[in-house]
Parts: structure tokens; C-alpha cells; sequence
């Protein structure tokens, strides 16, 4: 295979292309605002990453914690990426670790238990620690692998509290290794269109937002409804999908928050310790305002809607894994849906060879738990909060 810098430039951009196309990077026709969706159509790698790519040279990537999210999703992404890999796995039940081994042909010195986790320090074979563990276990095991020199994607939300945040964001700076917070909608190419044609005022000014986001939980996972574990109820799981597709589409971070619980169903049951749902709204320095809603006791519409001053734009279903449908007032999007773990992991795996930034940094996570927490404030006090003191980082489209 012929060297990078020796083939030209033209042959490079059809390659990645091609590679683009295998990852899922494929759209379909064009937009009705602005023609064909050409920013769209490629994943722009770094040099180190076409190299990578020629060779098959691929990052492996831990899995820490083996439930729902990282069975159904991560693990079946990690068999389409390209840059990264499944190479090991952290589980404290045995026969979880016998069956991912089997499925996934795990070699036993890239398998741990959560009292083993730490010698994955002396592991070559781990570039790369995602930590999918209830909410309260994020900080403890970022802090850990910032410690054995490994690059970490968290799950979202980042962690119960803004200090759990910092002190996770100044673990991995001290460590000097790349970190990202698991939001892969902002891969996804409906949500980046959704940000292309909100902060571009392709269809005018946003006069308002609404977003909605919810579903009946059965217990299925009961640590979702454990305050201590998981910070929160709804608001921190789901909620957090309507907060960020709003400030992405809007391209502006609130100034001030309102918000009212919704009707417990069930306050000595499963919502003891959490909300059942919160209506909240955020103020945006133009006037302009977003009305969200999520729900552990109601089965939401998922979607995310812009009304603008020559129109609307909108997503619905908005916040699954697949089957995300965009329109806008002059029409479709015609947007396939694709692998959003995938597109998630392989960017990250191409910040880390390129040593570039991520666009869902720490910060980013930190962001949103600031914001999340002068929600509930608002809901308990039943006061406008404002956000001055929450931190200013946004994901600018196209700013990559």
C-alpha cells in the first residue's frame, strides 16, 4: 500500500469517502435548504487517522460496566467502528465476563473485576477506558483510569454534582489524556443539520423551542430511581436530551431557568427518592424561550422543535438510537439514520491519534450538570434561577 503523502489528493478524498460511507456517513438526496448536504457526506479524519486506517491500526477500547447500554449498544458499535476496537471489558459479575470473552473473543488478561480495574494501567492493549456505570460511579472510575494513563469517554450525565465534574475534568488534565462525555447526537447527522440550519438562521432568528422526551419506566433498571445512584430522576436521564438539542439548535446557552415537578403518580413507590417528571423552561438572552418536558411516568413524543421567524424546524422521533425523522417548513430532510455509537467512538479514537480537541468535552458535561441543578433549584424554590455562573462552552457547527 502506497504511503499516505504519496497518493494525491484527490485519491485521498475518495478514500475517505469510502471509509465514511462504511461507518454509516451515507445521506440520501438533499436538503431543502441549501441544497445537497455536502458538509454531511464525509467524516473529516486527521492525517494519523488515514494512516491508521490504511494500515488497520485501531485503539481498543474497555467497556466498564456490562449492562443494558453497553450490550445493546456499545458493544454491537464496536464491531462497525474503524479506528477503535472492543479489546477489554470491566464487569464484577463472572458470568458476564465468561460470556462477552466467548461472544467477543477476549483474550482473560484484558478481563477485570472492579477490584482489578486498576491494573489495566500495565494493559498496552487499552487505549481507551468508557465508563457506563450508574451516574454516582462516573467520578470514581474517570479518576482511576485518568490514573492508569488511559483516555476516558464517560457516559452522560458526567456525574451527580458540579464538584464530582471539576475534580473528574482536573484528573484527566493532570494525566494529560483526552476526555470526552458519551453525547452522540452531536455525531449524528439529523442533529448536526439541526445545528447547521438553528444557528446559521437559515430559516431566520429562533423565536422559540420546545422539546420533549419520556417514557413509562418499568424498574427494569432500579438504580435509575435510586437518588443516590443516579442523582436524579428523569430530568438527569432524559432530560438532559431536550436540554442539549435545545442549546445546539439554538447555539446559545440560557440565561435564567424556570421549572415545576409534574404529578408524582406514585410518591411512595418507585418515585420516592426521584421526580417523576419535571415541565421546565429556559430563557435566552434574545427573549426567545424553550419550553422542555420529561417523564418517568409518561410515554413522550421524543421531539425537538424550532419555530423560527420564516418557519420551523423539527425532529421527531428526535432522541433515540435509530429511526430519527427531520422536516422542516419547506420539507424533509432526507437524512439516513446511522451507527451514532460508532460515529461517537470513531471520532474520539481520531481526536486521540490527531491530539485534538473533542467536541463533547468534560467542560460540556460540567456544563449541563450546572444547568440540570438550576433546574431542580427552580422546581424547589419555584424561582427563576438565573445561569450566569454556568460554564460557556458550546458545540459550534461546523467549528471542526
Amino acid at each position: 500500500m502506497k504511503p499516505l503523502d504519496s497518493v494525491s489528493s484527490s485519491s485521498r478524498r475518495e478514500f475517505v469517502r469510502t471509509l465514511s460511507l462504511g461507518l454509516g456517513a451515507t445521506l440520501v438526496g438533499s436538503s431543502a435548504l441549501g441544497g445537497p448536504l455536502s458538509w454531511l457526506e464525509e467524516i473529516s479524519y486527521g492525517p494519523a487517522s488515514l494512516e491508521a486506517l490504511q494500515t488497520g491500526r485501531q485503539l481498543g477500547v474497555a467497556l466498564v460496566g456490562l449492562g443494558k447500554y453497553s450490550t445493546g449498544q456499545l458493544a454491537p458499535a464496536l464491531q462497525q467502528t474503524k479506528l477503535c476496537k472492543l479489546a477489554g471489558i470491566v464487569t464484577g459479575t463472572p458470568a458476564k465476563a465468561a460470556q462477552w470473552k466467548k461472544q467477543y473473543s477476549l483474550p482473560d488478561k484484558n478481563v477485570y473485576d472492579y477490584k482489578t480495574f486498576d491494573r489495566i494501567v500495565d494493559n498496552p492493549d487499552i487505549d481507551i477506558v468508557y465508563v457506563v456505570l450508574p451516574v454516582a460511579l462516573h467520578a470514581e472510575y474517570v479518576e482511576r483510569a485518568a490514573k492508569a494513563g488511559k483516555h476516558v469517554i464517560c457516559e452522560k450525565p458526567m456525574a451527580p454534582t458540579a464538584e464530582d465534574c471539576r475534580r473528574m475534568i482536573s484528573a484527566m488534565q493532570k494525566a494529560g489524556k483526552k476526555f470526552s462525555i458519551g453525547y452522540r447526537l452531536h455525531f449524528e447527522p439529523h442533529h448536526q443539520e439541526m445545528m447547521r440550519l438553528g444557528q446559521k438562521q437559515v430559516l431566520g432568528p429562533i423565536k422559540g423551542l420546545v422539546a420533549d422526551n419520556g417514557f413509562r419506566f418499568n424498574n427494569d433498571t432500579p438504580w435509575r430511581v435510586d437518588k443516590e445512584l443516579s442523582g436524579g430522576g428523569p430530568l438527569m436521564d432524559m432530560g438532559i436530551y431536550c436540554l442539549q438539542g435545545v442549546i445546539y439548535t439554538k447555539g446559545e446557552i440560557p440565561v435564567s431557568v424556570t421549572a415545576k415537578l409534574a404529578p408524582n403518580p406514585d410518591p411512595k413507590g418507585l418515585f420516592k427518592e426521584v421526580e417523576a417528571g419535571v415541565n421546565w423552561q429556559m430563557q435566552f438572552a434574545d427573549g426567545s424561550v424553550a419550553d422542555c418536558r420529561t417523564s418517568y411516568a409518561e410515554n413522550m413524543n421524543s421531539r425537538l422543535r424550532a419555530e423560527t421567524a420564516k418557519g420551523f424546524l423539527e425532529l421527531q422521533p428526535a432522541f433515540g438510537y435509530g429511526g430519527i425523522e427531520g422536516r422542516t417548513s419547506q420539507g424533509p430532510m432526507n437524512i439516513q439514520n446511522v451507527p451514532q455509537q460508532a460515529r461517537q467512538m470513531d471520532d474520539f479514537a481520531d481526536c486521540i491519534l490527531n491530539n485534538k480537541p473533542t467536541r463533547v468535552p468534560g467542560e460540556m458535561g460540567l456544563r449541563d450538570i450546572q444547568l440540570l441543578q438550576a433546574i431542580y433549584r427552580a422546581a424547589e424554590t419555584g424561582q427563576k434561577v438565573s445561569t450566569k455562573d454556568v460554564q460557556q462552552v458550546l458545540d459550534k457547527t461546523n467549528s471542526r
